[in-house]
């Protein structure tokens, strides 16, 4: 018996331009820097989601009890959406979810999205409930492996959703970056926010044999989860808790890093179920950003339209941390091109330096 993921929805703040974005706020922040204004032409990103947008409403120099009650407050609406619409994408009632699991970095209270949510969808009161918080961009990948496990094992359906609202934690500029020149610290923070977004994404998964009879479950099949952590680079990727919010801080030896991993990692994946590179129908790579899809892409020798779902997330949405690779799989469900037994490979990088992996399988 397996777990097989059933439905997909999200939810995602007001648009942002990207070039409105730098014009309207950025450009100003990093006083017109020359390094910033090259950081943001390269982004491949032309919109951006944000709960905050800077241009109407600096929240620079807020703290973080601030933050943290903003997040509560926009962080509902936006994860009941995400939630209702793949409860509604499964044909399934709130009131037969067994196991809610909540994904986030980005915010913290108690109560928190988990109790509050499942009260306000009319999940039981005996549903069990999981936070997965601070794991970063890959979270979402362990997440799944734990709901699947669940489902397995519980032989109940469960609810996985990623809320990030990183919109909330941009930095103040330092008198380095304002002055036009920056620091390495500097850089990585006007790369960060080049690149961070909003959003809340769920996914629903159920026994692979369901409801009357047993009949199977049309959907993706969680095949396996694997992990692997590069500690010897721990300090290239951080999100350090500081008095001003979260501060992320992003090495460009990250795509290095990546590059030498991937395919290890991913061999190792498909190696345990007798499959090979050339074996799987559809990929959904984490968008970190344009040159970690080019790296990845590259050392596993896929084509433009395998990592087009990718480029199209990263390009329309941004990196939205956690939610940002149940995006990119939603839109390659949608694509229709993984064929009844075909299979998906899903990867996400994270802090740590940290690749997860998931292999699902198409049943229709």
């Amino acid at each position: 018996m397996t777990a097989s993921l059933v439905g997909a929805g999200h939810a995602l703040p007001a648009p942002m331009g990207q070039q409105a974005l730098w014009d309207g706020f950025f450009r100003h922040h990093y006083a017109d820097a020359r390094l910033a204004r090259t950081v943001w032409r390269h982004s491949a990103i032309t919109t951006r989601r944000g709960v905050v947008d800077p241009t109407r409403e600096d929240v620079s120099g807020w703290g973080t009890a601030d933050r943290m009650r903003r997040f509560q407050q926009e962080a509902m609406p936006l994860g009941r959406q995400a939630v209702a619409a793949a409860l509604a994408d499964a044909g399934l009632d709130p009131a037969e979810v067994g196991m809610f699991t909540v994904v986030s970095c980005t915010g913290y209270a108690t109560p928190g999205l988990d109790i509050l949510l499942a009260r306000d969808l009319g999940m039981p009161d005996t549903v069990q409930r999981l936070h997965v918080g601070h794991m970063g961009c890959y979270a979402a990948l362990p997440g799944l492996g734990a709901a699947a496990d669940f489902v397995t094992a519980r032989q109940r359906p469960a609810v996985l959703l990623c809320v990030e609202l990183t919109s909330l934690h941009v930095q103040p500029a330092t008198q380095t970056a304002r002055s036009g020149k920056p620091t390495e610290e500097d850089l990585q923070q006007m790369v960060a926010h080049a690149l961070f977004s909003d959003a809340a994404a769920a996914v629903v998964l159920q026994p692979s044999e369901w409801g009357a009879g047993g009949r199977p479950a049309a959907g993706f099949q969680v095949v396996d989860v694997v992990a692997r952590t590069d500690v010897s680079t721990s300090d290239h990727m951080t999100w350090d808790v500081t008095d001003l919010g979260f501060k992320m801080g992003l090495s460009p030896k990250v795509p290095d890093v990546l590059a030498r991993h991937a395919r290890p990692v991913v061999e190792d994946l498909l190696a345990r179920h007798d499959l090979a590179v050339g074996d799987v129908a559809g990929w959904a790579i984490h968008p970190g950003g344009r040159r970690i899809v080019e790296v990845v892409g590259e050392a596993l020798g896929l084509s433009e339209d395998d990592v087009a779902p990718s480029y199209a997330v990263l390009d329309e949405v941004g990196n939205c941390s956690s939610s940002t690779v149940l995006l990119v799989l939603e839109r390659l469900f949608a694509r229709g091109t993984v064929q009844d037994g075909g299979h998906v490979v899903a990867m996400a990088f994270g802090p740590g330096l940290t690749l997860y992996a998931a292999l699902l399988r198409r049943r229709t």
